[in-house]
């Protein structure tokens, strides 16, 4: 079933997404507007009685690892590479004046 498209439609449909269409574009929007739902008219005629709804059409599965405790680095070490450090602390620049 078809749904009737004709340019009053499409000058509503343009309205509401605020364009300003000639009337040149009103009948080729028009046109276009028709021939994409024909084509989408071809899902109607699927029979989906026994399939089942899925908002997810692919399986999600945990791709995370398990949370192993394990030991953490020295402060000595983790400040090591860096200049950037005062009193066993990393210091960055100032963020008030």
């Amino acid at each position: 079933m078809f749904m009737h498209i004709d340019q009053e439609l499409t000058k509503k449909i343009a309205q509401t997404a605020r364009l300003e269409l000639t009337a040149q574009e009103v009948g080729t929007f028009t046109r276009d507007l028709k021939e994409i739902l024909k084509a989408f008219s071809v899902l109607d005629q699927i029979d989906v009685a026994n399939t089942e709804s899925s908002f997810r059409p692919i399986e999600q599965k945990n791709s995370l690892r398990e949370d192993q405790p394990t030991d953490c680095l020295a402060q000595e070490e983790v400040l090591q590479f860096t200049k950037n450090k005062r009193d066993g602390f990393f210091i960055g620049p100032k963020t008030t004046e």
